[in-house]
Formats: structure tokens, sequence, C-alpha cells
């Protein structure tokens, strides 16, 4: 009989592994909790966590997005065994987040932890930590983009990418079927880059001001996205 977490949610058989880097004693019990209930278990890194990713192999990683986050999320990208991790960033607004945004950041749950915030973040992420890669082909990643609209240019940031399109929150509203030119960028350590496409909206959640563009079939340039998104889904 399957066990019960304390989110009241039957926890599943463990089938991936994640870091907890530096993490305090209360941020990581609200963590480990909600992971487990999708099957992925938690490794509280206190040591020196270069080391552990060099000895180790993590299917995805948690570390607050400070000042000590540059060279950690620099060594893991360049791990051999562990450079497609999923990174989970804790920082307060996806703002913050966005000058990490070249270590491919894909989610940000918000600082200080809510629970069922957290919870949330996790469910809608999970796929990709226990390796349903193939079948969850939209990668969710947290980059700055820019939004070409009625001869407005609006600030927005990213929650998933396709190679059929993407998902954003935006600053300013976007109407429905209207065609726009997405410009954005991939992280570079996986063989990404600055992009710019063109699109149209085809979807919108206006009450959390998010988004979704599907891409011009027209606009060769998508191609690179999903190239990207193969490379990134390599094994």
């Amino acid at each position: 009989m399957a066990t019960t977490g304390t989110l009241g949610v039957p926890a599943r058989k463990v089938i991936a592994r994640l870091a907890m880097i530096g993490l305090d004693a209360k941020v990581g019990d609200i963590l480990r909790d909600c992971f487990r209930q999708f099957g992925i278990s938690t490794t509280a890194v206190t040591d020196d966590p270069t080391h552990r990713f060099l000895k180790e192999k993590f299917e995805a990683c948690v570390l607050k997005l400070d000042d000590g986050a540059e060279p950690i999320l620099q060594h893991v990208r360049n791990s051999p065994s562990n450079r497609r991790i999923v990174i989970y960033g804790i920082a307060k607004g996806t703002q913050a987040a966005m000058r990490y945004s070249k270590y491919g950041i894909n989610a940000v749950f918000e600082d200080p932890i809510d629970r069922s915030n957290a919870l949330k973040v996790v469910r809608s992420t999970h796929l990709l930590v226990i390796n349903e890669l193939r079948r969850y082909v939209r990668v969710p990643i947290v980059t700055e983009a820019s939004i070409e609209a009625d001869s407005k240019r609006i600030a927005s940031s990213t929650l998933e990418v396709s190679a059929g399109g993407m998902s954003l929150v935006c600053s300013s509203k976007l109407h429905l079927g209207h065609s726009v030119q997405i410009s954005f960028s991939l992280p570079s350590t996986l063989s990404g880059g600055n992009l710019k496409v063109k699109a149209s909206v085809c979807w919108a959640r206006e009450n959390e001001n998010a988004y979704g563009v599907r891409f011009d079939v027209t606009d060769d340039r998508r191609l690179q996205v999903k190239r990207w998104i193969d490379d990134y889904l390599q094994i």
C-alpha cells in the first residue's frame, strides 16, 4: 500500500534524486515533502557541492540564487554527468532569477517558500526530473524575452518552450490571434543562443498574465528551438 506524505498526496516509488544545496532545515523539510510526492528523493548537500557533483549523478538540484550561486551553476552545467540536470532556483521573484538565465534555470521557487506554491512548481515540472523527457516535450525554462506587438516592445519571461511554441508571462496584455515576434535566448551551455521568431498568440490566462504563442511555420528560425530541445533531451 502506498504511503501518504504530509501534503495528503500518495508518495511514489523513488525514481530520481535531487540535491538540495545549502538550504536551511525549514525550507528543506517543505521541499523534501513536495518532491517525495512525485517519486523524487532529496539529498541535503552541506559540503562542497562541486565535489559532490564530481562523484555523484543527480537528476535535479535546488539552490538559492544568491551571490554564491554562479560558481555552482557553472560547475553543474560543465559537469559531464550532470550538465543536463534540472535546476530549481529560489529567488525573490522571476526577475531576480534572470541574471542566471544563461545557466538554464528550469523553474523558480518564490522566496520565502510557501508550501502550496512549491507543490505547484514541482507538479508542473516533475516529469522532466523523472526522465519522462520524450513524452514531456514542453521544457520549463526561465529566461528573459521581448515581444514585439503592434509596434510596441513588451517585456516578458518564458515559462516553457517547445518546438512549436512557448508560454510566457508578460508585463502587458496580448490579444488572441495577433501576430508577434519573440526575441529570447536559450542557454548557450546547451547549444542555444539568441533567437527571434515570428509567432501568433494562441491562448491566454489573463488573471496570471500568462500567454501561449505558436511559432510561425514559415519562419525557419523556429528550427533552432527544436535543435536546442533535441540536445536538451539527449541522454
